[in-house]
């Protein structure tokens, strides 16, 4: 199974709720059979330190504790429908996902879950005409505590997972590691686009055999393919692009610079397809972008009439601008892959600085142009990317954010307001101009705290 196959796999089982608590199902219903299997006749000391009761009594432990797990599940799923339902209204429809694949849920589903697996199957291997099977009982009772104590805990992390704060950082984190995942380091050149390639027009396209959401590109495979039939790829998309059936996925062309015709284009048609993986759901595997996204939708909810909270949008652009400036330390933009003698053979298009510059500030600025407290958070945002700006092309970006910015501005705005506005335009001015140091100093904190 190739790397690509086993991540895919194992985004999949991941975000599928059942498939933990299934698996400890399946263990435990093996467990309990070679349990009741163990009867000691007569009982050794072990065996009555373990149990020192008789069947009736074991029995009626494990009918307790059958029914208490069940009623303990299903406080589990209403507790974890009540929050999937809060994020979707009061935060992001997108941040869902992000709940079907927590780890503390599946375990303790799972817990609950082998525990009355247990209890059942050791309920009908009770005969009190053999001898007990002490196992079972004692691993009742264990398990029973532990179930106990898992749902204890799970009450604590729903409760703390339902902070706005704890969905933030955690988007965040899953967004910072597709990051670092999908880009080179900005210093690392091995991938830049060979000036000489084949240029964008012309070339044999590839239709989109289905619709869906790009959830990732993988090329190793796609290279091998061009690498045998001596063709040059362009891919079109890039993960969380939406494509539609028939539509193009990329062109080709043969070394020469022609179409590429006939069987072989068939089958490279069918390499692009299966190295663009796609699906009905966008996923943050390699789209840091979705990251972005949904915190920008935390912060768009947040300063809605309805919720009115800009403090908490606020701290959603805080959180994009450690991503942003994490970005601008990657080598973003299309990157080429070579095969094994340096022949150039795909070039796979992604987003670039501006595009997520635009993604964080344009929706935020659209509906915060009347909340001075918004958009001094998107100028301080472009303040520190403006500090690890890498090139002129990064800083020219910045400097159009801000334009668009004081153009957003509310004219009914108060003039202290909004000199506090353009006060934070002015020091993102001074950073590009490399006065850091002029455009950090404050008399309180005021450009720094909220």
């Amino acid at each position: 199974m190739s790397s690509g196959t086993r991540s895919r796999f194992a985004g999949v089982l991941r975000a599928t709720l059942w498939f933990w608590p299934f698996v400890a199902a399946v263990v435990s219903l093996v467990l309990t059979v070679l349990l009741l299997m163990v009867r000691p006749d007569p009982a050794p000391a072990w065996a009555m330190w373990l149990w020192p009761s008789g069947v009736d009594a074991a029995m009626a432990l494990l009918q307790v504790v059958a029914g208490s797990i069940m009623t303990a599940t299903t406080l589990i799923f209403s507790l974890t429908v009540l929050a999937l339902q809060l994020a979707s209204q009061q935060f992001s429809p997108r941040l869902l996902r992000e709940f079907a694949r927590d780890r503390v849920t599946q375990a303790v589903l799972g817990i609950l879950m082998s525990t009355f697996v247990v209890s059942v199957t050791g309920l009908r291997g009770m005969d009190a005409d053999r001898p007990l099977p002490v196992l079972v009982p004692a691993l009742v009772f264990v398990m029973g505590l532990g179930s106990a104590g898992a749902l204890l805990f799970y009450v604590g992390h729903i409760v703390r997972s339902l902070r706005v704060d704890t969905m933030m950082l955690a988007v965040h984190r899953e967004a910072s590691r597709a990051a670092r995942q999908a880009y080179p380091e900005y210093e690392d050149h091995s991938s830049d686009l060979d000036p000489d390639l084949p240029g964008p027009a012309g070339g044999t396209l590839v239709a989109a055999p289905r619709s869906g959401f790009v959830k990732a590109v993988r090329p190793e495979g796609l290279v091998q393919a061009a690498t045998t039939f001596g063709v040059f790829v362009q891919v079109g998309v890039r993960p969380g692009d939406r494509v539609t059936v028939g539509t193009p996925l990329g062109s080709m062309w043969t070394d020469g610079g022609g179409d590429v015709i006939g069987s072989v284009a068939d089958q490279m048609s069918e390499a692009v397809a299966g190295a663009v993986e796609m699906g009905f759901e966008r996923t943050l595997e390699q789209d840091p972008a979705l990251g972005l996204r949904q915190l920008t939708d935390i912060a768009v909810k947040a300063i809605s009439p309805a919720i009115n909270d800009p403090i908490t949008a606020v701290h959603a652009v805080g959180h994009c601008a450690d991503l942003l400036v994490q970005l601008q330390g990657c080598r973003l933009g299309s990157q080429q892959h070579n095969d094994d003698h340096g022949t150039p053979r795909v070039v796979t298009p992604d987003r670039d600085h501006r595009y997520y510059l635009n993604l964080v500030c344009g929706p935020v600025r659209r509906f915060g142009g009347s909340e001075p407290l918004v958009l001094s958070a998107l100028l301080r945002l472009l303040r520190d990317c403006a500090v690890s700006a890498r090139d002129n092309t990064q800083r020219e970006a910045i400097r159009a954010q801000v334009g668009l910015i004081l153009e957003s501005m509310d004219p009914g705005m108060l003039p202290y307001d909004a000199d506090a506005v353009h006060d934070l335009a002015a020091r993102v001015e001074l950073v590009l101009h490399g006065n850091t140091d002029g455009a950090y100093r404050d008399r309180a904190g005021e450009t720094r705290s909220v």
